[in-house]
């Protein structure tokens, strides 16, 4: 899977499911939502998880911070590398997404827009990431999108409180890429 082939699923299809649970990721297999976001797993799940995902024909993405049962380093990278059928990581580390890179796999930087300092730093990060796509939580202003990938020159993928057609239209006409979300009632938008 390259960037090119994620970046094609996502103008198709610009919401992606993030999901919690099996029964979640059962719901989202079942929709036209192209990415799905696995937030929290098991690392005895995630084998299984990836292999569903891969067999619906959907882009599969770890939020590899999250996974009970699996350290968050370089070898929690190895290991969904060889491991399982995932196509890319999440990560708020550096250091994380720079290995997955390493590893050809896809690799999105969160970030989290807590309030004007943490944005600050999030500005100043973006030109140091490797990652090949950035996303931000909370959803923010229209305004913020749009200065967040000038200075990025990257993709944006805005999360957090998207819970109706509204936000997604508003996050995709400031210029994200996609948004991501829990609310399955949003997956079919």
């Amino acid at each position: 899977m390259n960037t090119h082939d994620l970046y094609e699923k996502l103008e198709l299809a610009p919401v992606i499911a993030a999901v919690k649970s099996e029964a979640e990721l059962a719901k989202a297999l079942l929709t036209d939502v192209e990415v799905v976001f696995v937030l929290q797993s098991h690392l005895m799940q995630l084998a299984e998880l990836s292999e569903k995902i891969k067999k619906s024909g959907k882009i599969a993405i770890l939020h590899a911070d999250l996974v009970k049962g699996l350290s968050s380093d370089e070898t929690a990278i190895d290991y969904i590398k060889t491991c399982t059928s995932f196509d890319g990581i999440i990560s708020t580390k550096s250091a994380i997404v720079r290995h997955a890179k390493r590893h050809h796999l896809l690799a999105i930087q969160r970030f989290f827009l807590l309030d004007s300092s943490a944005l600050e730093n999030v500005e100043r990060q973006l030109n140091h990431t490797e990652a090949d796509i950035v996303e931000v939580l909370p959803s923010v202003s229209p305004k913020i999108i749009k200065d967040l990938i000038k200075q990025s020159r990257k993709p944006l993928i805005v999360g957090g409180l998207i819970r109706d057609k509204e936000d997604v239209m508003g996050a995709l006409g400031a210029g994200s890429l996609a948004v991501s979300t829990t609310k399955e009632e949003v997956w079919s938008i």
